[in-house]
């Protein structure tokens, strides 16, 4: 049965990093997009971060871009999630998710998700 398990949540203080890592099993994720999702209390999950199957394209949420890195290694099938220079505001649960077929941000497109990591930012 495929898998995704998140790592490397915490919490950390404004202005540091963390870096989340997502490790799929089950199934060969290589083929699939790779995203992460965030959800924050009281709000709906939103898209943050994806990366193509061959980690040659990468798309970010706009208040991530140049703070945050996706990466992956289809050797170790898993997905990294780079995240530098925290804002309180960044504070979520964080999923990775996995697709067949094209990029999407839309989080009901996506066939595969973790069960999320805690990231708190204090201020």
């Amino acid at each position: 049965q495929a898998q995704l398990v998140e790592s490397g949540g915490g919490l950390v203080q404004a202005g540091g990093s963390l870096r989340l890592s997502c490790a799929a099993s089950g199934r060969t994720f290589s083929s699939y997009f790779m995203g992460w999702f965030r959800q924050a209390p009281g709000k709906e999950r939103e898209f943050v971060a994806a990366i193509s199957w061959r980690g040659r394209s990468t798309y970010y949420e706009d208040s991530v871009k140049g703070r945050f890195t996706i990466s992956r290694d289809n050797a170790k099938n898993t997905v990294y999630l780079q995240m530098n220079s925290l804002k309180p505001e960044d504070t979520a649960v964080y999923y990775c998710a996995a697709k067949l077929g094209a990029m999407s941000t839309t989080l009901n497109e996506y066939d595969y998700w973790g069960q999320g990591t805690q990231v708190t930012v204090s201020s």
